[in-house]
């Protein structure tokens, strides 16, 4: 897996450990050649998000004790897959965005100007 830096050029700050995310649960949005899903977007998501995850068949809200994932509520933050994040923004449904914990391969499927759009961090 590889640390990186963040979308900012920065070094890639933890997603959250409450819940642990990522794609091999360290807490920050790396990524490497197993992570096919690109978990990179470090997001705070929303009740609405969580509908609309759920209704592309992705069920982010019901635990799953034996992948280690606790079920996500309103105001989690969580490494979503970077397709995913922009499927929900081109829906209109997209959660806000940590940039210093979202890695820089985020930006292959996301644009930059719509990450910040969408930024919970930038002041």
């Amino acid at each position: 897996m590889s640390k990186g830096n963040n979308v900012l050029g920065e070094p890639l700050e933890p997603c959250s450990d409450s819940p642990r995310t990522g794609f091999t649960r360290s807490g920050s949005c790396e990524t490497g050649p197993q992570d096919l899903g690109s978990h990179t977007v470090c997001a705070r998501v929303t009740k609405e998000f969580l509908e609309y995850s759920r209704e592309q068949g992705n069920d982010l809200i019901t635990p799953v004790p034996e992948f280690d994932f606790p079920g996500l509520k309103p105001g989690d933050c969580w490494c979503l897959c970077a397709a995913r994040w922009r499927q929900a923004f081109e829906a209109g449904c997209a959660p806000r965005v940590m940039l210093r914990s979202t890695h820089e391969k985020a930006l292959e499927v996301c644009a930059l100007a719509d990450l910040k759009r969408h930024a919970a961090d930038l002041s």
